[in-house]
């Protein structure tokens, strides 16, 4: 199943229309992807993983394999470290981001197959399906959703479904 994220915002969750947020800096083409431009990938890629903040919440019902974070757990963003592009603990020696955050976006994170078969560095880093901040601020390359809606798309997925990003 192909769940599309659509550049205006549009949302196709199984065939019902919903809100997304994209990248600050729109989208672009996956060759073009850069390591922290702000746009999100043009593309379809498959749904991994999902990762979880177990201190706020239960691990959602999914066919996805699911993993609790926990506070030390982040992903590396550095383009010439051997784990770019890979979940890492932190405190770690080069950049990563935090997967426990105060702001709640990380609570649910699907991680998505962009640039991981092996990582080319610097062609993007974390691009993740996660929760929606307020009003759907722009992301910083990711799809976000509100709760609602991706715990339903997680209640639908089955290994190989996968988040499609297409312009309008």
């Amino acid at each position: 199943m192909i769940f599309t994220a659509w550049s205006d915002g549009r949302f196709d969750l199984a065939g019902r229309q919903t809100h997304c947020a994209l990248g600050r800096s729109g989208v672009i083409e996956a060759t073009d992807k850069r390591e922290g431009d702000g746009a999100s990938p043009l593309g379809v890629w498959p749904i991994r993983r999902l990762l979880f903040r177990p201190d706020r919440g239960a691990a959602p019902v999914t066919a996805l394999p699911t993993l609790a974070i926990a506070p030390d757990d982040g992903w590396c963003d550095a383009p010439e470290d051997p784990a770019y592009n890979q979940p890492v603990k932190r405190p770690y020696p080069a950049s990563s981001e935090a997967l426990w955050r105060d702001d709640g976006v990380y609570d649910l994170i699907a991680i998505l197959a962009h640039n991981d078969d092996p990582p080319i560095p610097g062609l993007g880093s974390a691009i993740f399906l996660h929760l929606a901040r307020d009003g759907y601020a722009p992301t910083e390359g990711c799809v976000a959703l509100n709760r609602a809606d991706l715990e339903d798309l997680l209640r639908l997925v089955q290994p190989g479904s996968a988040i499609a990003i297409r312009r309008t």
